[in-house]
């Protein structure tokens, strides 16, 4: 399922309150990486986090307004994320973050600095306890007396694909999209 995402949201408690921040991801078979500035509050907390991420597959339109929903993939990873120091586990999660989004970038780009690292907090949450949900279907409501309606009901897909690379409008000319970009137009998003 996280190999099918792109998007992760990050649960905490800061000052008592809930907050959920959006983010890229990167795992492994043992734990999920995030990453932001040492300055975001969202990466400094001590208690249990829940990551979430979730992939829309498709709206399910129905006879009946009380039966729509949607068909997603989700987990949701609980767990009190360990702060990465040790530098080589640090470039291990933020490669395998950044080839979790654009596979081949880490080999193409430059690496962090060291005072790009020392401005960047990465956090480990483990894969030991998590939840797992699928909902996949058609509406439920063909079976029942709703079905003498006559409307049309049914499962409208979603299909997100890459779009043609753009490049910064401070690129010198004649630089083109490598192709492990380039190459990712009209290809699906997510698995």
């Amino acid at each position: 399922m996280l190999g099918a995402g792109l998007v992760a949201h990050l649960g905490v408690i800061v000052d008592g309150h809930p907050m959920v921040v959006p983010t890229v991801y990167g795992f492994d078979d043992e734990r999920i990486f995030l990453h932001g500035s040492v300055a975001s509050r969202s990466l400094t907390g001590t208690g249990e986090v829940c990551v979430t991420v979730t992939v829309l597959d498709g709206l399910i339109l129905a006879r009946s307004v009380f039966e729509h929903g949607i068909n997603y993939r989700s987990a949701m990873i609980y767990g009190v994320p360990a702060r990465i120091h040790d530098p080589d586990d640090l470039l291990y999660g933020l490669r395998l973050l950044t080839e979790h989004v654009a596979p081949g970038q880490w080999d193409y780009t430059r690496r962090p600095s060291p005072k790009e690292l020392a401005a960047t907090t990465l956090l480990a949450v483990p894969l030991t306890e998590a939840s797992v949900k699928i909902s996949d279907g058609p509406p439920d409501d063909g079976a029942g007396p709703d079905a003498a309606l006559g409307r049309w009901a049914g499962r409208l897909p979603v299909v997100a694909t890459w779009g043609t690379p753009e490049a910064d409008p401070l690129l010198p000319p004649g630089i083109e999209a490598p192709p492990h970009i380039a190459g990712r137009t009209g290809h699906p998003i997510t698995g």
